[in-house]
């Protein structure tokens, strides 16, 4: 095909902008679904992605244009919005020659639609923006446009307004597609280059890999093989992406398409590698490769002792499917067997903990979740820990390094003085404020890690009425002064609610986390001490009170010995069960630590 009539693009933009209504009407426009019979969010095709109104994993579709008598092809590749999935974002952002920068007039430039933005002008793409939801009786287009224009330097007069929800200036962005948007760049002679910007397993076919090439040709029964892996095999079939696949003879410079070759499983074809043929290939890949790096780690144990081996194989299958997630097994004194999992972020952890549930049916606990951190020890040896239970004894540790994230906020500057005070509480180091104009403001901070992945998400809406949105990725390592906190139950260490904190934070974080049990777990007949300790030093405690029976209610009348005698009974009574007794966690205990405050 001529590549002058190729365009190959994807949206970008903050949650819930109107990214993935707005490929339904592109594909409406292109006639690639009929607007009576398809359902919204058609490329979102997991339950989830249409209850939460999120896109999580990345998609492509190929539409059909004919502008003053040409044939032309438009390759959108959408992509995830939520900075958990940002290095699927940049891999699809890489398979593109354009961007649609996306803006809610109503909201405005958000934090997400910058991060992406400059993801977008790093891989050197044409920026067409456009602005959304103008039907809206809140939308301020006229201050959106200009907020465009201040940080884009982009000209009013390439600025496109839309409303996907009802289709206004949908023609229109098509037709600034193919003019202000370029045609692929690559050369059909040199040896073929593709690049993978998405890959996901069929149980039929096994591994579907995405690509888009970026020179030469790959052919049905083409050897291939894949840089990061050395992986070698043979593509038993090639093609577009339409809403169904539509089988060709090859793929050439410039086009997007996919290739089934035999691969077993996703590890095999990591997003971001490049796929060249083994006879005549180029010798150098394409750059910006990553492996999938957890950030947040979390013990997921079954409800149900039984549960365990089918665990064991969900997992398995959603590895299939989601090359970032990592497991092992893990056990755990009071929830049996389990698996410590990695995830990209607590959103990542949510998808998959919904997903156990509802495609194969096992429900599960998770444990705190905690985050990477790196222990030199006194003799000189480093040791890099994901789980509480594996921190070693104090009196070997020389330092501890935690992760620490580069983050950007962007809110109204109303909003400020809360957002100064919410930051300064997890331990974050202003950077510089920049005002974008005279209504928001943008923030840089350096914030640990392990001050992020609780609530600070939750808290930053609610000090901002929801206006403030936030960006952010990983920085450095830094030493810190963090302290392992046990949580002990009548003396018995829970070891599933054990936590790494700042020193700063112990007191706090564990008498939130004590009081917090205090309120889910069931008097029992005897005192029940909840306790946070570091090492051998108790710094936070709750108390649940017994039961009482009144002993004393048949004695009417007499000498008072009588029923002191019957009350020092109940006393020795007491004690003996507390010795004996064992105390009864429900489950959703564990789920209830996990929102205890931490600020």
């Amino acid at each position: 095909m001529n590549q002058s009539l190729i365009r190959n693009f994807c949206i970008i933009a903050h949650i819930d902008h109107g990214k993935s209504t707005l490929a339904d009407r592109l594909l409406e426009e292109t006639n690639v679904i009929d607007k009576a019979l398809h359902e919204d969010q058609i490329l979102d095709d997991m339950d989830l992605e249409r209850e939460r109104g999120i896109t999580i994993k990345s998609h492509a579709i190929r539409m059909q244009y004919k502008y003053k008598n040409e044939d032309y092809v438009l390759n959108l590749i959408d992509t995830p919005g939520h900075v958990d999935f940002s290095y699927e974002v940049s891999r699809s952002l890489a398979s593109c020659d354009g961007a649609l920068l996306l803006v809610d007039a109503s909201q405005g430039i958000e934090a997400q639609t910058m991060s992406n933005l400059y993801l977008a002008l790093e891989n050197d793409l044409e920026i067409l923006p456009i602005i959304n939801k103008i039907d809206l009786p809140k939308a301020d287009v006229e201050g959106t446009e200009h907020d465009i224009i201040e940080n884009i330097g982009a000209s009013g007069d390439h600025i496109i307004k839309v409303s996907a929800k009802d289709g206004t200036g949908i023609s229109q962005l098509i037709d600034g597609i193919i003019k202000d948007l370029p045609p692929p760049k690559g050369d059909i002679d040199l040896p073929a280059k593709a690049l993978i910007f998405d890959s996901y397993f069929d149980k039929y076919r096994g591994v579907i890999v995405l690509i888009r090439m970026f020179d030469g040709i790959l052919r049905k029964g083409d050897a291939i093989r894949f840089f990061s892996t050395k992986r070698s095999m043979n593509i038993e079939e090639i093609g577009y992406l339409g809403l169904m696949k539509e089988k060709q003879k090859q793929l050439i410079a410039g086009e997007v398409g996919y290739i089934i070759a035999n691969i077993k499983e996703v590890t095999d074809a990591k997003v971001g590698d490049t796929i060249t043929t083994i006879e005549n290939g180029c010798n150098q890949a394409l750059p910006g490769f990553q492996e999938p790096k957890p950030m947040v780690y979390s013990g997921v144990f079954p409800l149900a002792k039984e549960d365990h081996e089918n665990l064991r194989e969900s997992l398995a299958k959603l590895k299939l499917n989601d090359a970032a997630l990592t497991y092992e097994p893990e056990s755990s004194l009071g929830l049996g067997f389990g698996f410590r999992c990695g995830f990209l972020g607590m959103l990542h952890l949510e998808i998959v903990q919904e997903r156990l549930f509802r495609e194969y049916n096992v429900p599960i606990i998770t444990t705190t979740p905690s985050v990477r951190f790196v222990i030199n020890l006194t003799d000189g040896s480093r040791k890099v820990i994901y789980n509480p239970i594996d921190m070693p004894d104090p009196v070997r540790i020389d330092n501890i390094q935690e992760p620490v994230m580069d983050v950007e906020i962007i809110v109204p500057t109303k909003f400020v003085g809360n957002i100064l005070n919410l930051v300064q509480e997890r331990r974050g180091i202003q950077k510089d404020m920049q005002y974008i104009d005279e209504k928001r403001v943008s923030i840089h901070y350096e914030i640990p890690l392990i001050e992020i992945i609780f609530d600070f998400y939750d808290k930053l809406k609610s000090v901002s009425k929801g206006y403030a949105s936030l960006d952010y990725s990983f920085k450095e390592n830094r030493k810190s002064q963090v302290v392992k906190v046990d949580i002990l139950i009548n003396g018995e260490k829970v070891d599933a609610m054990s936590f790494i904190c700042h020193e700063e934070k112990a007191y706090q974080w564990g008498k939130s986390v004590t009081q917090k049990l205090q309120e889910v777990i069931p008097r029992h007949l005897f005192k029940i001490a909840l306790q946070a300790s570091i090492g051998s030093k108790i710094i936070a405690r709750s108390t649940i009170n017994p039961l009482r029976k009144n002993v004393t209610a048949k004695c009417y009348g007499g000498d008072i010995t009588r029923k002191r005698k019957l009350l020092e009974r109940q006393k020795e009574g007491k004690k003996r069960m507390k010795e004996i007794g064992s105390v009864s966690i429900p489950q959703n205990a564990f789920m209830e630590v996990l929102k205890a405050d931490r600020s």
